[in-house]
């Protein structure tokens, strides 16, 4: 049995109120927007950090690519964009919440019958579609619904209803894993 599978209980430290919560992420969004010009994504970094980690290993190959080579051409940088940055910020601040609140645990969460090995292509599987689709749809959930919503984007407002949507409809088929 390997560390990651054993069950850890969760701790009684309370979650945030949602409302206060959102309240928290509209004014981290506003700050974002007034210091910065632009508004909260995730994809942009997570991009860019595929890219330069192919260049590494395959540099011709990359620079060679219309779209790629764009990011690590002659006088560009990977890490260029501040999105990099608020990812990395976003992964501090989220390990020392997670640690204050006594939630920090090195476990894989399982769901009935599937083993770690299982779970951990499930979800490798998942995050890469999910990157690609949100490199199609031009921004990651956070930053259509976040940042475009809050401009009035219609294609933010449409992509969010389809999200929510989307999940009303599936909800129902998956529901028994929920139990």
């Amino acid at each position: 049995m390997s560390p990651l599978d054993s069950k850890v209980p969760r701790p009684p430290a309370a979650f945030w109120n949602p409302y206060v919560a959102g309240v928290a992420l509209g004014l981290v969004l506003t700050a974002t927007f007034l210091v910065m010009g632009f508004g909260l994504g995730g994809s942009g970094a997570a991009n860019r950090i595929a890219i330069g980690a192919a260049h590494v290993v395959a540099p011709a190959t990359v620079e060679a690519n219309g779209y790629f080579g764009s990011f690590v051409g002659p006088g560009t940088r990977i890490l260029d964009d501040w999105l990099v940055f608020e990812v990395l910020g976003m992964f501090l601040g989220g390990s020392i919440a997670a640690y204050s609140a006594g939630r920090m645990h090195l476990h894989v969460g399982s769901t009935q019958g599937i083993g770690t090995a299982t779970r951990l292509a499930y979800s490798l599987g998942g995050g890469i579609l999910m990157g690609v689709a949100a490199r199609l749809a031009r921004g990651c959930t956070s930053g259509q619904a976040l940042t475009g919503g809050s401009v009035l984007s219609l294609g933010s407002w449409v992509f969010m209803f389809a999200v929510f949507a989307g999940g009303y409809l599936v909800a129902p088929l998956v529901r028994r894993q929920w139990r």
